[in-house]
């Protein structure tokens, strides 16, 4: 698991920071040569080299995995976090939780997204205080400058978000 996240990490980030292309464009990666065997099976030449195109990917919604984890990714994080305590059998998680996704994700990458399941992380709802699901913290330089609880619409979801990055 361990070994998991740190390839996660270490893959978004390479991905991520690469100044000369958008973060979203279509890329070609190396392409791969496929061998071709001679009649009598000894000598092998390569074929023309075939293209692979793979579209490049930067997360901005993540599950947050444990304590140092959350320091690294949340608290540690350059951008500001918008965090999501959240619960597998609370219903007004499951309608807010894909809401919020889609509106950090119109942001392209100005804000991103920590998920944190209160029954994994029980340490992490009590000291930042969360006594019902679900509640969302707006998490700035390491400091929570804005909390809500319960469900918003897009719109105000936006107005949130908008007061985090402005």
């Amino acid at each position: 698991m361990a070994q998991r996240l740190l390839l996660r990490r270490f893959l978004a980030s390479v991905i991520c920071r690469e100044p000369s292309q958008s973060r979203w464009a279509p890329r070609a990666s190396r392409a791969l040569q496929t061998p071709q065997r001679s009649p009598n099976n000894l000598t092998v030449t390569p074929s023309q080299a075939r293209s692979i195109y793979t579209t490049r990917v930067c997360t901005t919604t993540f599950n947050i995995q444990d304590g140092p984890d959350f320091q690294d990714r949340v608290v540690n994080s350059e951008t500001p976090v918008v965090v999501d305590f959240h619960a597998q059998w609370c219903g007004p998680c499951k309608i807010l939780g894909p809401r919020l996704e889609k509106v950090v994700a119109k942001q392209h990458g100005k804000v991103v997204m920590a998920k944190v399941d209160i029954d994994d992380h029980t340490d992490l709802a009590i000291e930042y205080e969360v006594s019902a699901v679900p509640t969302v913290l707006a998490i700035k330089n390491g400091d929570v400058v804005d909390k809500f609880v319960g469900i918003k619409d897009e719109d105000q979801l936006e107005a949130f978000l908008k007061k985090l990055i402005g």
